[in-house]
């Protein structure tokens, strides 16, 4: 029987709930805004907080036996060609962690592209994976990384015949694509299953003229951030399964170690409303905005200082091998500006909040939301940037080291440094000490050093470059890079010693 997209069941739960007037004597304690303070009121509005309902024993009864998550659950499986999906409103990060859990335990290894989040990172501390780091494919012109190559992959499956699966990111922040399918391949030849993080890809299952989207490619587990690109409310999260690699109890079982009790109605909202807005509208809606990004990209094009990285830039032989043109990454290094500089002086001058921000580039991405108005309301804010250049003061190079030197050799397991003894190093004095925290530009959220790394000098000088010109670090113990958390003097012995 074909599933009816027209439906939206927890919105139909959230007017029910309305409608019927009912009066709770439960959490949350706002008791439909008549609790909530006056200026909060004023400022959100009652829509948040009449939205703001409990999910078992308000939207649903007390045994869910209205089935309203599960019936949207179901409708998103069929609008993006899985099998089984969850929701969950703890974002991406949880849903990453929870397809990590699924497939791999402590100390059995995944193999993991080294361009993954900082939620990758975070999942393998607090599951205690070994990690397998898959390189990615990095382009020393552009000073950034492309996701593994199936050959990349197949290699590491040959050194490491013993691991449980893979995990790979595609979109990248940055736009450009893997070859899913060929990658997917490697996997089930062992049959061992693949998880990707399209974080970046909410859209992708919407239009002909996308990438591919990771459950039509073969892969086993695939997590998207419906807030991202999508139309979903911030945290909101699926995660999405197909095959009998898997199981999907298990999967479940293993969210349920990590997601909240208490999930937000709201977020749910968010995710089945978009759900149904792409399987009525999908097509039509991202054609507009594919049609819109061609324009922005054409006319950032003609600005002087200016260029947008497309799939000339992204795509070939080691490189990435297909590209969504959504995220319009504009490298302005012509301008002599960081991208730092260019967001600051953005959102200070003109109101304007870019996305991705690095050493020489800024990220506008163009969503079904843009119309001609923003576009053009970005165009001219980037018009005024490049005029207004010449007269801004030169920002500090940052020192991105080759990628020879910008990948750090893992001397423990992610776990052990992160919890064993530790200490705090001056900055000078950290190479070769073994990293005991997460350092992570962000955005994009890739962490330049993870607990057990070895830390060197170009590392080292990059980062502390990069704080100077501005770049985000929100993670080390010291924000001000002075010092660093390593392994304790006398300890990585013994916890080599330990495994």
């Amino acid at each position: 029987m074909a599933a009816d997209h027209t439906r939206a069941p927890v919105l139909e739960a959230l007017d029910e709930y309305h409608r019927k007037g009912r009066l709770s004597f439960a959490p949350p304690g706002h008791k439909q805004a008549r609790g909530a303070d006056p200026a909060v009121r004023e400022v959100l509005g009652d829509a948040v907080f009449l939205g703001d309902v409990l999910a078992s024993g308000g939207l649903d009864d007390r045994l869910t036996r209205g089935r309203v998550l599960e019936r949207a659950e179901e409708l998103m499986a069929d609008a993006v060609h899985a099998e089984h999906t969850f929701f969950t409103t703890c974002g991406s990060s949880l849903s990453v962690k929870a397809a990590m859990l699924a497939v791999a335990g402590p100390h059995e290894k995944l193999l993991i592209g080294r361009d993954a989040h900082k939620s990758v990172a975070s999942g393998l501390i607090l599951s205690g994976i070994e990690p397998v780091w898959v390189e990615p494919r990095w382009d020393p012109r552009l000073h950034l990384a492309h996701a593994p190559s199936a050959q990349d992959f197949e290699r590491a499956f040959e050194a490491h015949p013993d691991a449980k699966g893979a995990l790979i990111v595609s979109p990248t922040p940055y736009g450009s694509c893997a070859d899913l399918v060929a990658v997917a391949e490697v996997c089930h030849r062992r049959s061992v299953p693949l998880v990707v993080d399209e974080a970046w890809g909410a859209h992708l299952p919407f239009h002909p003229d996308l990438p591919s989207w990771a459950m039509d490619a073969g892969a086993d587990i695939c997590v998207t951030s419906i807030h991202k690109m999508g139309s979903g409310l911030e945290q909101g999260s699926v995660f999405h399964l197909r095959g009998d690699l898997v199981p999907p109890e298990l999967l479940k079982m293993r969210a349920d170690l990590l997601g909240s009790t208490s999930p937000s109605v709201l977020i749910y909202a968010g995710l089945d409303g978009w759900r149904r807005q792409m399987a009525l509208r999908g097509h039509e809606l991202m054609g507009g905005a594919l049609d819109l990004a061609a324009h922005v990209r054409a006319a950032v094009e003609e600005i002087d200082g200016m260029h947008v990285n497309d799939r000339e830039d992204f795509c070939g032989p080691g490189l990435a091998d297909d590209f969504d043109p959504l995220p319009v990454v504009i490298d302005i290094s012509g301008l002599g500006l960081t991208g730092f500089q260019a967001a600051d002086w953005l959102r200070e001058h003109r109101s304007v909040d870019a996305h991705l921000t690095d050493h020489r580039r800024i990220g506008a991405q163009i969503t079904h939301g843009d119309d001609r108005e923003t576009a053009e309301e970005l165009l001219d804010a980037l018009r005024d940037l490049a005029r207004a250049a010449p007269e801004l003061p030169r920002a500090p190079r940052v020192d991105v080291p080759p990628p020879s030197e910008l990948r750090l050799p893992q001397a423990l397991p992610p776990r052990d440094a992160f919890f064993g003894p530790a200490e705090h190093v001056p900055v000078g004095e950290a190479a070769g000490r073994v990293a005991a925290e997460m350092i992570t530009p962000y955005p994009p959220g890739i962490p330049a050093v993870l607990p057990g790394e070895r830390l060197d000098e170009p590392v080292l000088r990059y980062l502390r470059t990069g704080l100077a010109a501005g770049m985000n670090l929100p993670d080390p113990t010291d924000p001000d890079l002075d010092t660093i958390r390593v392994v304790a003097s006398g300890s990585e012995s013994s916890l080599l010693r330990t495994e």
